[in-house]
């Protein structure tokens, strides 16, 4: 079972139907390799089974994945060595600094950036006052105050029912309606509700019949076709803030890209079979006839600025972001991917500088720790040690060339004796080459370069972690709500979730920030980049400070 090849998701009733089509007529290219994908994985388990040294943890570990990939977690007591590395190395992954601060899950009162604030004045007192304890000094403002934290339960969508008086004139039978309380509008769903909406559904995983069972419960009834006609119109209205997005992100530094399976009802139908070809498409024509459904993630960063943006549809992770960077001024030059060693992940006909994720590389020798101890705690602990050289320059707070230059220093010649030790397996016959060390270390050797890139090219990247975790937003949805229906709903999603992740990697508050798009719809759709997630809130005080005109 190749960790490198693409995860397929088979239940009984699509192999039973695949055995159908079997009997009536020869297999398609589609369903010999879902059956062989079924095969392997069968041996595989087989071979797992018999081996009486498997345990059902390594079987977990192996079908799903290890909680944790840190090497001190992954290496067993008797693997980890017993010499220490350089305090200033080990800083940042030290058994000290890993140590949670006891604090039993509380948080302190300023965490707390989306509470309501109210002054509360003493019942008594004032500033000024005589002390009615001593009789003689006087009592004065307090440069702290006290503070007490009130949390209090609430269904995720409040509804308020106003009962406006009728009065009927007894002669002419004229009825008169009181008017609705100021700040009340005509709409029944104020701009806040389609904001939650989006952040539960795209943000947390939230499904709409999850949502509307939950505000039934609340006895609050919300329609799942409510849902999404709110969130669909909502959309529509700040459709620029996702396009300017876009537009900035194709001006990043470095772009990290990925992607991962999806399902989409509306494409599902036309093609009856929802996974990756075998074969590698070259040209539009046959991206046309791909059967395969991908969300694409890609993560921009330039000047310390994040930007995440989702793509949901045929098209692949370096497709999506050709497209972007078809919208890159010339006058910027190439910028740096980081991405996997997949072909796919590769923008066609445009020029980038690659960088290859170093976690991968790193994996594939975790997967082989109990088969292979000695050498891969060899290979782990000297990327570990990368690694902390990485963790201690962000720490330092080094620019991009002092980054590199520290990395030159420390961690070049780490790298060139992996290397030269890497070759070394295989040259020497240590590691028969078609096993699975063998086959991680031809991984690494053949990719070294673009794996290294950080040592040749300032503010290049070590892994591709950031684009995984935008990821884990599309993976969310896809495990809770299952697919999107049709490809416009695919698209609304993506747009939220750009926005949402985009807010939450620039600190901000995603649900304050929707609800002023959707307020200055007007002014968004006239200057979108005046309304991004990290200047919005200085462009509110602009305006909020401007004088009135007349």
């Amino acid at each position: 079972m190749n960790r490198a090849s693409p995860r397929m998701e088979l239940n009984m009733d699509e192999l039973e139907t695949l055995l159908e089509r079997a009997k009536a007529s020869p297999l398609s290219e589609p369903d010999y390799h879902k059956l062989k994908a079924a095969l392997e994985t069968l041996g595989y388990l087989t071979q797992l089974l018999e081996d009486r040294k498997t345990t059902i943890d390594r079987l977990r570990q192996i079908l799903f994945g290890a909680s944790t990939e840190k090497t001190r977690k992954v290496l067993k007591p008797d693997q980890t060595p017993q010499t220490k590395t350089a305090p200033s190395l080990a800083e940042p992954d030290s058994e000290e600094s890993s140590k949670k601060n006891k604090g039993h899950g509380r948080n302190r009162a300023e965490a707390y950036r989306g509470a309501t604030r109210i002054e509360v004045r003493h019942n008594s007192l004032k500033s000024g006052d005589r002390c009615p304890e001593c009789k003689k000094g006087k009592v004065y403002d307090s440069t702290k105050p006290g503070l007490l934290v009130r949390i209090v339960g609430q269904a995720p969508l409040a509804a308020t029912v106003y009962e406006l008086e009728k009065l009927r004139c007894n002669l002419c039978g004229e009825v008169f309606t009181a008017d609705a309380p100021q700040g009340v509008g005509q709409q029944k769903y104020d701009a806040s509700s389609g904001s939650m909406i989006a952040i539960l559904k795209y943000g947390s995983g939230f499904p709409f019949y999850r949502l509307e069972g939950l505000e039934g419960s609340l006895g609050i009834p919300l329609p799942a076709s409510t849902q999404w006609e709110i969130v669909r119109e909502m959309a529509a209205g700040i459709e620029p803030a996702y396009k300017e997005l876009i537009r900035q992100a194709a001006e990043g530094e470095v772009l990290h890209n990925d992607d991962t399976t999806m399902k989409i009802l509306a494409l599902m139908r036309e093609s009856p079979y929802n996974e990756e070809p075998a074969q590698d498409f070259e040209d539009s024509q046959q991206a046309s006839q791909r059967t395969g459904v991908f969300t694409s993630g890609i993560v921009s960063t330039r000047e310390g600025r994040k930007i995440a943006l989702f793509f949901t549809g045929h098209k692949h992770a370096g497709e999506n972001l050709a497209d972007v960077l078809s919208k890159r001024a010339a006058k910027l030059g190439p910028p740096i991917q980081m991405c996997d060693a997949l072909a796919r992940n590769l923008p066609k006909d445009l020029e980038v500088i690659v960088a290859n994720c170093l976690a991968h590389g790193r994996r594939k020798f975790i997967d082989q720790v109990h088969n292979f101890p000695e050498p891969c705690r060899y290979v782990l602990e000297t990327l570990r040690d990368v690694y902390q050289n990485d963790a201690l320059a962000k720490q330092r707070g080094m620019s991009p060339a002092q980054r590199l230059a520290f990395h030159q220093a420390q961690s070049a010649p780490l790298m060139e004796q992996l290397k030269k030790w890497l070759k070394e397996q295989i040259a020497e016959r240590k590691v028969e080459p078609n096993s699975a060390l063998g086959r991680a270390i031809s991984y690494m050797t053949n990719h070294f370069n673009k794996l290294t890139l950080f040592l040749r090219v300032p503010g290049a990247p070590l892994d591709n972690n950031i684009c995984e975790r935008a990821l884990k937003k599309a993976i969310l949805h896809r495990k809770n709500a299952l697919f999107y229906k049709s490809e416009n709903g695919a698209h609304v999603g993506d747009l939220f979730m750009s926005l949402i992740h985009t807010c939450q990697l620039s600190s901000v508050t995603p649900f304050d920030y929707l609800n002023e798009l959707q307020t200055h719809a007007a002014k968004l759709s006239r200057n979108p980049q005046e309304w991004m997630p990290w200047n919005y809130r200085d462009t509110l005080q602009r305006q909020n400070s401007a004088p009135l005109p007349g």
